[in-house]
């Protein structure tokens, strides 16, 4: 597989965010600092995930997406639109409950918005640990199936986030 990469661009409000390769964990910090900016702008209207070269997403980078639409509809906007024809990522969406979130075609698009790659910093440890748990948190929210699958990986998360909570950093 790819290597993953992240494009992102705007035109009018419309935010387009291009997942390319083999989305990982590694690009979680710089996009979500990309998606707090974003939100930042006025003219926000919309924002359409083109998934069609992607050849895998991680649940870290899934629990951004959700973070997006759920931020998209408090606002107002119509559900995100995720373009996508491979059926392993539709599949995926499909089982992870994005229906209620945002809206999926196979269609390819061409949109105004020039997409160029997002700068992603390798994040130290400590913050990648934190997106990952805020991303999971995110999944978790969305239902029960999620929840489920999710919730020792954020009690283990959150253990190694609290130092003090640490069994090794307790006193004997």
């Amino acid at each position: 597989m790819q290597s993953g990469q992240i494009m992102v661009g705007s035109h009018e409000g419309v935010y387009v965010i291009k997942l390319i390769g083999d989305v990982r964990l590694n690009l979680c910090t710089s996009f979500d600092d990309f998606i707090d900016n974003m939100f930042t702008h006025d003219d926000f209207t919309d924002v359409v995930f083109d998934l069609h070269g992607a050849e895998g997403v991680d649940s870290t980078t899934l629990g951004l997406m959700a973070k997006i639409a759920i931020r998209a509809l408090e606002r107002g906007c119509q559900k995100p639109l995720a373009l996508t024809a491979d059926q392993g990522i539709r599949h995926l969406l499909d089982a992870m409950g994005f229906d209620a979130l945002i809206e999926v075609s196979d269609e390819h698009r061409d949109y105004d918005a020039e997409t160029k790659p997002l700068n992603c910093k390798t994040p130290d440890e400590c913050a990648a640990r934190e997106k990952v748990l805020e991303a999971h948190r995110v999944l978790m929210s969305m239902n029960e199936q999620n929840a489920e699958t999710f919730r020792d990986l954020v009690h283990t998360l959150e253990l190694e986030c609290d130092p003090i909570r640490k069994p090794s950093a307790r006193m004997h």
